[in-house]
């Protein structure tokens, strides 16, 4: 393929707004997998993405479509939707050289609309327009296309208005693609070398890395080089996405594929490395690469079993590879024996890590409660200790101040909702900062927040008290001081450190109240009372109480003097206060994700 005649792109949307459906459009149109094949979200490669119809994991897939006599070679990159998989979509965007901005023609301009395309531009990449769903009854095409001739400016007309869902106007996108997205700029002649942009593990292949080759060419059975892990291996295949693997003998200058590359550490060929060919490896220059993501929730993470240990520890190593936001450190529970501390760039994220843990590599997990990171200065230090778990907390004697993380959250609404989303955020730590309009239609609201409340169910009230005609997004700002304490939570006595949290000194109370309801509500009943405590540096400030379950032991009588049944009464009476003192109560995992709720 003629270098000249090769485009390489990515689709950037909000959640929802028809990145899926549009693949599966241009990969019809392209012929690129036969009708028997097809079907909705064909990119969407995992259960879970299919399940809850979002895309997590970015997909590349390669496509040939013919203009003006001349065959071109499109490869785009998929891309996610939702705030938490940022990274997937900055990972993409430097592997590419334009960008389709995706725009629901009902919802309008959403808060990752701009993310993303902040994003792309930071890139400088092309970006081109397109308004989707313009068969729905309620869509509002010129509305949009106003509120985006506003935000890019350029010429209103050249914004191409789609369906995905029935295909029209999307061939469209192939013609504006081949115009206004540059080739690539890559020299066939310089020493080889390629961007890893993801990668997987395969048992019999080894690791597996998806590359966009920028200079030169690979070919397969040459050995290559990783620049920055200097581990040398030998391409034992490569290919195209299409958009299963296929594999091909050559990979040129511009192209995006796959090298498989026999390593069997999974540290070995790592994200935004660079591959080199060997022979040339001194002379080859390392490519900018990606900055590493930043969690922004922790959570740990322990085996049910002490036994399964290695076996989840062999489990995270792959996952991390095909995960490169996920990021994790071994540590040791008193009460939960040994296990890891994960960071993750939100609760969603947490639950897709979780939820694959479970289906990709049968582990069987207790889950944490998640938090968020702390600065601690301690009396007499200048250096500041940096936690990720409230159990890592010093003795309240020796901390001079807490600092905890705060965002800048933007919520993109319709006017007519600026008011009670208003009064909500008001309810809160939050700080307003500004209102700016995107024409009549659109409203950003700019606050600062604690990145605590911004992770727990903010998504959710926001788009309650918007009837849905809202969204949120957040960047972090600093850490500053605040006066928070830790929370413990005992049940039945016990301190379950696993449910231990820092929260705002004057919230303590509040929040431990809906905490311990919580659990009352999903904590089976035992056969004994239990007793649900919120405790502040050893002070009870809050309890609930989860009631025994009540067996009929009179059932098998009839008849008799009282005194038998009354025996039977205080046998029972006797068991449950034993059971009391040395029963245990299971927490089941759902509690540790439904208590982080506001």
């Amino acid at each position: 393929m003629n270098q000249k005649n090769i485009r390489n792109f990515c689709i950037i949307a909000h959640i929802d707004h028809g990145k899926s459906t549009l693949c599966d459009r241009l990969l019809e149109i392209t012929g690129a997998l036969d009708k028997r094949n097809m079907r909705e979200q064909t990119l969407d490669q995992m259960d879970l993405e299919r399940e809850r119809g979002i895309t997590i994991k970015l997909q590349p897939v390669k496509m040939k479509y013919f203009f003006r006599d001349e065959e071109y070679e499109f490869n785009l990159i998929d891309t996610p939707g939702h705030v938490d998989f940022n990274y997937e979509v900055s990972r993409s965007l430097a592997a590419v050289e334009g960008a389709i901005l995706l725009v629901d023609a009902a919802q309008g301009i959403q808060a990752q609309t701009l993310a993303n395309l902040y994003l792309a531009l930071e890139e400088d990449l092309a970006i081109i327009p397109v308004i989707n769903k313009i068969d729905l009854p309620n869509a509002e095409v010129e509305q949009t296309a106003d509120a985006i001739f506003n935000l890019l400016g350029g010429n209103k007309e050249d914004i191409l208005k789609v369906s995905a869902k029935t295909g029209e106007g999307v061939e469209e996108i192939f013609k504006k693609i081949i115009d206004e997205v540059p080739a690539p700029k890559g020299k066939s002649e310089k020493p080889s070398r390629a961007l890893i942009f993801d990668s997987c593990y395969d048992s019999y292949k080894g690791v597996v890395a998806y590359v966009r080759v920028i200079d030169g060419e690979f070919k397969k059975g040459e050995k290559i080089f990783t620049l920055k892990t200097k581990k040398e291996a030998e391409i034992i295949e490569l290919g195209i996405f299409s958009p299963k693997l296929i594999a091909q003998e050559k990979l040129s200058t511009g192209q995006i594929g796959y090298l498989a590359t026999g390593l069997k550490d999974v540290n070995e060929c790592r994200v935004g490395d660079t591959l080199a060919f060997w022979p040339t490896r001194q002379k080859t220059s390392p490519l900018k690469g990606y900055q590493e993501a930043k969690p922004m929730v922790f959570a740990s993470f322990y085996p049910r079993s002490g036994e399964n240990y290695n076996q989840l520890r062999n489990a995270l190593e792959k996952l991390s590879l095909n995960d490169a936001a996920f990021v994790y450190k071994p540590e040791s529970s008193q009460a939960l024996g040994r296990g890891f501390r994960g960071g993750f760039l939100g609760l969603l994220h947490l639950e897709i890590v979780q939820e694959r843990l479970k289906r990709e590599f049968n582990q069987d997990l207790i889950f944490t409660a998640p938090s968020v990171q702390f600065q601690i200065k301690i009396r007499g230090k200048s250096k500041k200790m940096v936690i990720n778990s409230p159990l890592e907390l010093p003795d309240p004697a020796i901390i001079e101040t807490i600092l905890e993380p705060w965002v800048k959250l933007e919520i993109i609404t319709v006017p007519a909702y600026v008011g009670s989303i208003m009064e909500y955020m008001a309810s809160g730590r939050a700080i307003y900062k500004s209102t700016v309009y995107f024409g009549p239609t659109r409203a950003a609201l700019i606050y600062e927040i604690p990145l605590s409340q911004a992770i727990t169910n903010l998504h959710d009230a926001i788009k309650n008290v918007s009837q849905g005609y809202a969204s949120i997004s957040y960047e972090l700002l600093e850490f500053r001081a605040s006066k928070l304490v830790k929370l413990d939570i005992l049940i039945a006595g016990e301190l379950r450190e696993e449910l231990s949290r820092i929260v705002p000194q004057d919230q303590a109370r509040r929040i431990g109240l809906k905490i311990l309801k919580k659990l009352k509500d999903t904590l089976e009943r035992q056969n004994f009372s239990v007793a649900i405590q919120a405790a502040v540096g050893g002070t009870i400030v809050a309890r609930e109480t989860l009631s025994a379950l009540k067996k009929d032991v009179l059932a098998k009588l009839y008849g008799g003097d009282r005194t038998r049944k009354d025996k039977l009464l205080k046998k029972q009476k006797k068991g449950k206060k034993r059971l009391e003192k040395f029963g245990k109560v299971a927490i089941p995992p759902k509690a540790y994700l439904e208590i982080m709720k506001k």
